[in-house]
C-alpha cells in the first residue's frame, strides 16, 4: 500500500495578485465588448494605493482603464483612494501581422496542458477543488460580515492510498479581518461557517488538523500588506500543482493568445476524455509555434488508467477535436467578454464555462 499526501491553495479575490489580474480581464472583458477582435495584453501591478496599468493594445475599443481598476478595488470591497499610471502601446505589428494570416494563428510559443481526473464531480483533483470552494465559501461569508476583509488564502492537504483520495489530514484558512474580533472568536466563524458548510464530513476525520489563522493577527492585508501582479498565481488557477503548468499565465489575455485559449481547449479536451469514460485521469500537453495555426505536439498520458492505449486514445482525440487555434476559438465561442467570470477560484471545474461543457465521442 502506498501512502501520499498531496496539497493545493487558493487565495480570495481581495488578494493582491487576483486583485491585479481581475483588473486585467475587466479590461479585457471591456474591449472584447467593444470589439470582440481585440488584440489584448494589458496587465497590472498594485503596491499600497498605487496601480500601474501596463501592456499591449491593438483595438477600436475606447477603454477608461483607469476607472476600471478602481472599479475593481471597490467591488473587491476596498475602499482606499487610488492612483492609476497608465501605460498602454499597440501591439508589435510583427506579431500582429503573425497572428492575422490566412487563417488565424497562435499569437506566441509556448506550452499549454490539460488535466481531468474522476475523483471529483467537477473532474477536477480532490484538493484544488476543496481549496477553490473553501476560498468561495470564504468569500460569501465576508460579504456577509464586517468584521472578515477581502484578502485571504485556502489550503487543503489530501492523503492517497495507491493513488485514490482517502481523506483530508489538513485544512488551512487565512482571513483578513478588523480589529475588533478576536483569534478564538474568528476560529469558530471559519470552522462553523466556512469549513463545515462546505467540506463533507466523510471527507475528515478526527485526526484531521484545521489551521486557521496560524500567524495570528491578519489586519493588514490587500496592496498595503503586499504587492501584486497579474499572472503570478498560475498554479492556483490551473490544477493546484497536479498537472505541470505551461509558459504563461491566462489573465489579461485575448483569446488568440494560446497560453489562454489553448490550455482551456486542452481541459476541454481531458475533461471529455473523462467524461466519456475512456480513462480516469489524463494529461495533455500541447506546443505552438508563433505564426502557426495548428500544434507542433500533442502529448497525452492517462497514467495507465486507460481503458484503451495512449496510442489509441490520441487517435480518438485527433478524430473528434480541431486544435487550430481557429477553431478553438470558434468552438469554445471566446470573442465574447466572459473572462472576468474566470479570474477568482481557478479556470477550470466551473460548470458554466465553455470548455468545461460535455461533448459526446466518436469512437
Amino acid at each position: 500500500m502506498t501512502k501520499l499526501f498531496f496539497t493545493s491553495e487558493s487565495v480570495t479575490s481581495g488578494h493582491p495578485d487576483k486583485i491585479c489580474d481581475l483588473i486585467a480581464d475587466s479590461i479585457l472583458d471591456e474591449a472584447i465588448r467593444q470589439d470582440p477582435y481585440a488584440h489584448m495584453a494589458v496587465e497590472a501591478s498594485i503596491k499600497d494605493e498605487l496601480i500601474m496599468v501596463f501592456g499591449e493594445a491593438t483595438t477600436t475599443a475606447k477603454i477608461d482603464y483607469e476607472t476600471i481598476a478602481k472599479n475593481v478595488l471597490k467591488e473587491i470591497g476596498y475602499n482606499e483612494d487610488y492612483k492609476v499610471i497608465t501605460k498602454v502601446t499597440t501591439q508589435s505589428s510583427e506579431i500582429c501581422n503573425a497572428v492575422n494570416r490566412d487563417e488565424v494563428s497562435a499569437g506566441d510559443q509556448g506550452i499549454m496542458f490539460g488535466y481531468a481526473s474522476n475523483e471529483t464531480e467537477s473532474l477536477m483533483p480532490y484538493a484544488i477543488d476543496a481549496a477553490h470552494r473553501l476560498a468561495k465559501r470564504l468569500e460569501d461569508v465576508r460579504r456577509n460580515d464586517a468584521r472578515l476583509q477581502p484578502d485571504g488564502k485556502t489550503q487543503v492537504t489530501c492523503e492517497y492510498e495507491d493513488g485514490k483520495f482517502k481523506r483530508i489530514d489538513t485544512i488551512v484558512v487565512s482571513t483578513q479581518h478588523t480589529k475588533d474580533i478576536t483569534q478564538e472568536e474568528l476560529k469558530d466563524l471559519i470552522m462553523n461557517e466556512v469549513i463545515k458548510p462546505v467540506i463533507d464530513a466523510s471527507d475528515v476525520d478526527e485526526n484531521t488538523k484545521y489551521l486557521v489563522n496560524p500567524s495570528g493577527s491578519f489586519v493588514l492585508g490587500g496592496s498595503f500588506g503586499d504587492s501584486g501582479t497579474t499572472g503570478r498565481k498560475i498554479v492556483v488557477d490551473s490544477y493546484g500543482g497536479y498537472a505541470p503548468i505551461g509558459g504563461g499565465c491566462f489573465s489579461s489575455k485575448d483569446p488568440t493568445k494560446v497560453d489562454r485559449s489553448a490550455a482551456y481547449y486542452s481541459r476541454y479536451v481531458c475533461r471529455n476524455l473523462v467524461a466519456n469514460g475512456l480513462c480516469d485521469k489524463v494529461q495533455i500537453q500541447l506546443s505552438y509555434a508563433i505564426g502557426e495555426p495548428n500544434p507542433i505536439s500533442v502529448n497525452i498520458n492517462t497514467f495507465n488508467t486507460g481503458k484503451v492505449s495512449d496510442e489509441e486514445l490520441l487517435d480518438i482525440v485527433n478524430k473528434n477535436f480541431d486544435f487550430s487555434v481557429a477553431n478553438i476559438i470558434k468552438e469554445l465561442d471566446l470573442r465574447k467578454p466572459i473572462y472576468k467570470t474566470t479570474t477568482n477560484y481557478g479556470h477550470f471545474g466551473k460548470e458554466y464555462l465553455p470548455w468545461e461543457q460535455f461533448k459526446k465521442l466518436n469512437y
